[in-house]
């Protein structure tokens, strides 16, 4: 066939065919993307407004959860650090001071009474750190118990608070 100035050749198919390498390049392209399949822009815009529904929706209700498991490893923590100095103490026969720290703990100091009854891997293998990624305090004598004090500042790390940010202390957590 000749058309506008062009030769085209049709095939058993009903397809036609250029003699020039280049149209037939181009209209091959044309007529591939026009049959593949694919998702539109609205199509996906949809289902990612869908997958952040539901996203927050599993984050509404996994926060308590958070917020428990926090509250429980605090728990744990203080009580861990409470029996090492229950046994320092039986062994030194008083607390270590506010200035000797939870690290007397795990490092022997030079104020041991009784430096032969340290064990070797001191009382705790380290020091733990709160579940906001800081250390825990102590003070010894206590202000809000009889004997220390251990507690952690929340997760802003100030004084004070409310919810996430209030402070956590054994005097919370005694039963």
């Amino acid at each position: 066939y000749y058309f506008y100035g062009r030769h085209y050749l049709a095939n058993c198919f009903g397809n036609f065919n250029t003699y020039n390498a280049n149209e037939l390049y181009s209209f091959r392209i044309t007529m591939m993307s026009k049959n593949k399949p694919g998702f539109t822009l609205i199509e996906l815009m949809a289902v990612i407004v869908i997958l952040g529904i539901l996203a927050t929706i599993v984050a509404i209700n996994v926060s308590p959860f958070l917020q428990r498991a926090n509250l429980e490893k605090v728990r744990a923590d203080i009580s861990q650090v409470g029996k090492a100095l229950e046994l320092y103490k039986f062994n030194e026969m008083q607390y270590p001071t506010t200035e000797q720290g939870i690290e007397a703990l795990v490092e022997p100091h030079a104020g041991l009474k009784r430096p032969y009854l340290y064990p070797q891997n001191g009382y705790i293998n380290s020091i733990p750190l709160d579940p906001w990624g800081q250390e825990y305090l102590y003070l010894f004598p206590g202000q809000k118990t009889k004997t220390y004090d251990i507690y952690s500042l929340g997760a802003d790390g100030l004084e004070g608070g409310v919810g996430d940010n209030a402070d956590i202390g054994n005097w919370l957590l005694e039963d």
